[in-house]
């Protein structure tokens, strides 16, 4: 741990405490060394959780062996952030129901019934 904790408003990924693991692996890769760098720090300040601190320290080693941040933005579409319950869809009451046809066997008009 470090004297100084890093504040939630400081990481360079909006909602890091909300994001799924998933959404967290594809996010970092946009990230380079420092900006990483302070987010581990916060996620061993905070949660320290072993997924989320093994897959930002492997970025690093990648970053720390040649590789470069990829394109695109940390703060981009969130698909995992939902609006809010769905609302739900209104059935049409003004169709008619099929008819209910009560089975054959044990109609003695049925012609297909034997005959005793």
């Amino acid at each position: 741990m470090t004297d100084a904790q890093t504040d939630h408003d400081e990481l360079p990924l909006p909602d890091y405490d909300h994001l799924p693991l998933a959404s967290l692996g594809q996010r970092i890769r946009t990230l380079d060394a420092d900006a990483l760098s302070v987010v581990l720090a916060y996620e061993k300040e905070h949660a320290n959780r072993l997924p989320a601190t093994q897959l930002i320290e492997a970025r690093l080693d990648e970053l720390q062996a040649g590789a470069e941040p990829s394109g695109g933005s940390p703060t981009g579409l969130t698909p995992e952030r939902s609006t809010g319950p769905a609302t739900p869809r209104q059935v049409d009451q003004t169709t008619d129901a099929p008819t209910i046809n009560p089975p054959s066997h044990g109609d003695p008009t049925n012609p297909g019934q034997p005959r005793s």
